[in-house]
């Protein structure tokens, strides 16, 4: 296996996760609402509505909140304006950083998400210097148990659509084309197959990665992602940091 697990990262973070879930539930609902903006608040007739509709009910978001994001999307309830910016930089090691915002005010995210990137001893990179060593895919976490196979896994995901499939400890990861991510994941789930949704996304996954071999170094660039990921604004943060499993150990003490 090349590189820290997925599937040990999940587990780590899932902690933290569990006590942040009002931040979870904000930004499932921005997302929504941009979604139901741009293709209609039916489901039906909307399959990435669909797939956050699943995602919100995963991690048990309130009825309320889906429906009233919901309808700040299709006008039927008032709301500000929200604006999407993508912000790129590098932390230490050399690892890029891509942060996607989803803001009512793009100057002060400017502003509070640059002073992040400088008390980390970083600043913004120029437009597309950190994210073209990136590409936009579809990302599906099928946890390892007893009665799943490997062969069973890829007979249905692939015959979905999905482009490959990574085996590791604890579980699977699946890739696709955004296009296909829908189609590949209701596969699996007609397939009686159970799978990650909170960490299943269409998302950036980097082209080429950054070794870190030094624990300072990783701690120092998983305390910057973290201090990013707090800020409200932000709905994801990309990294291409990739760290031995020894190296991970020590990073999670």
């Amino acid at each position: 296996m090349s590189g820290h697990s997925k599937w040990a990262t999940i587990k780590h973070k899932k902690g933290a996760a569990d006590a942040k879930r009002g931040k979870i539930f904000s930004k499932i609902a921005k997302e929504m609402t941009i979604v139901a903006k741009n293709g209609g608040g039916d489901p039906g007739n909307n399959p990435t509505l669909r797939t956050l509709l699943a995602k919100a009910k995963s991690v048990n978001m309130p009825n309320d909140n889906i429906e009233r994001a919901i309808k700040k999307g299709t006008g039927e309830l008032a709301a500000d304006a929200l604006e999407e910016i993508t912000y790129e930089g590098y932390a230490s090691g050399g690892v890029g950083l891509v942060v996607k915002v989803l803001t009512d005010n793009k100057n002060r995210a400017a502003s509070e998400v640059r002073n992040i990137f400088k008390k980390n001893n970083s600043d913004f990179s120029g437009q597309g210097s950190v994210f073209r060593s990136f590409e936009r895919k579809g990302t599906i976490m099928v946890p390892a148990t007893p009665d799943l196979t490997e062969d069973k896994i890829m007979e249905v995901a692939l015959g979905a659509g999905a482009d490959d499939l990574l085996t590791e400890e604890g579980g699977f990861t699946v890739t696709c084309q955004p296009n296909a991510f829908a189609e590949v994941t209701a596969a699996i789930e007609a397939a009686g197959i159970a799978f990650d949704r909170e960490n299943s996304q269409v998302g950036l996954v980097p082209l080429t990665k950054a070794n870190v071999k030094d624990v300072a170094v990783a701690k120092a660039v998983n305390k910057f992602v973290a201090m990013l990921e707090e800020h409200d604004d932000v709905q994801d943060v990309y990294s291409n940091m990739e760290v031995d499993d020894s190296i991970a150990d020590q990073v999670d003490e």
